[in-house]
């Protein structure tokens, strides 16, 4: 699963995660990523926020659930989920999904070039369990709900353009989403212990207004080639869409997904594995498995994934012990940070701003371990490019 030298600009004069450099050139079907010695060093003490990091990072609140944003008037949603960064000329804007039924949608702060928070407002209200989701080239964000026959959403994250939703892109236990501009296609990811791996073919790329939702076709194995089928009836009824095609690949509760250089990866927390696929050959493998690690698993309760400029993939956990990880090029996975004193919450959302320097990302549950008591935060040092 060699990544070496597979992302070399991030988010640059756009701000969905459209990424560029040299294809992933590493042998098919290597070993899983092995516990080692991360890029950043040994995790310090907690901070005034709990947070553990390594040397030369800090941490700082953004935001809290159910209390005003700081410079605005604006009230921060309950259990904040799935986020995205997007360049705002010299700033940039921080998007967040609320995973609350029936009241849940997403919001957005926005951040002038310093870092200083100069606006928060909702870009989607009144949808169902905003889970995660996916930023897409054209700078919007595609809001999942995680329900039964859920819909995707795509918003504004400027708060400007009323939300819309997009049925054609299936109706089903959505969790998140990934663009790929090559292939000009978005990847679906679903939150269901026997769930599938999806993409969504638009019409028109650039429109998602209308299109073809199709499925990941594959043997049972951990690694192998794979195909794709369209999926008879995106409504998902009176079948459900994972059970309308034959031969389609089974995966244990999808999470988090991202995508860069033809090459697609994403979670799935019911086995505590990184699926990677390979889009050029059309092969898929294991980025990460916690049963394969020899020793101590640092990544366990495998959820939302992101990437980073050097081809660092960075994992969150729902549960295990509040880290956030990260897999090298080198396949060495290790602990970037720990939240002390939340074991009853997980971490959401990581998302990088465009200039690669700050990590946002949430506590759903906080301290107080209930939906309301969310906190999200943002991480700076010296990110490696």
């Amino acid at each position: 699963m060699e990544r070496r030298n597979l992302l070399r600009a991030a988010v640059l004069g756009g701000s969905a995660a459209v990424f560029g450099g040299t294809l992933w050139r590493g042998a098919a079907y290597a070993a899983p990523a092995q516990p080692g010695t991360g890029p950043y060093g040994p995790l310090g003490s907690p901070d005034a926020n709990g947070i553990r990091l390594p040397s030369g990072f800090t941490s700082r609140v953004i935001a809290r659930s159910g209390q005003r944003v700081s410079g605005t008037s604006h009230t921060w949603h309950n259990a904040p989920d799935g986020g995205a960064c997007f360049a705002d000329g010299t700033g940039w804007i921080y998007v967040s999904n609320s995973e609350i039924s029936s009241t849940g949608g997403a919001g957005a702060v926005k951040f002038s070039s310093s870092g200083t928070i100069t606006g928060a407002y909702r870009i989607l209200s009144n949808t169902n369990r905003n889970c995660a989701g996916g930023a897409t080239p054209w700078n919007t964000w595609l809001s999942c709900e995680e329900v039964s026959l859920g819909y995707v959403y795509e918003t504004d994250p400027w708060g400007t353009n009323a939300a819309i939703r997009r049925d054609a892109m299936g109706r089903f236990n959505h969790e998140a989403a990934a663009a790929d501009p090559v292939r000009k296609v978005i990847y679906l990811t679903e939150d269901e212990s026997n769930g599938r791996f999806y993409r969504f073919v638009p019409t028109t790329w650039g429109n998602l207004s209308s299109g073809t939702l199709q499925v990941m076709v594959a043997g049972s194995g951990t690694s192998g080639s794979f195909t794709w089928a369209n999926v008879p009836d995106p409504d998902g009824s009176p079948t459900a869409t994972r059970s309308q095609v034959s031969g389609s690949k089974s995966f244990n509760g999808g999470e988090g997904c991202h995508y860069a250089n033809d090459t697609v990866w994403f979670t799935t927390k019911g086995d505590n594995r990184v699926w990677q696929l390979n889009l050029t050959s059309n092969t898929y493998e294991l980025a990460y498995d916690d049963s394969l690690v020899n020793g101590t698993a640092p990544l366990t309760g495998v959820d939302n994934i992101t990437g980073a400029s050097s081809g660092d993939l960075f994992v969150a956990e729902d549960g295990g012990n509040m880290e956030i990880c990260v897999i090298t090029p080198d396949d060495v996975v290790a602990s970037f940070l720990r939240i002390d004193g939340q074991s009853s919450s997980e971490i959401t959302g990581p998302a990088f701003s465009p200039d690669g320097t700050r990590l946002y990302f949430s506590s759903q549950r906080g301290t107080t371990g209930s939906s309301s008591g969310g906190i999200t935060y943002e991480v700076r040092g010296p990110f490696r490019a």
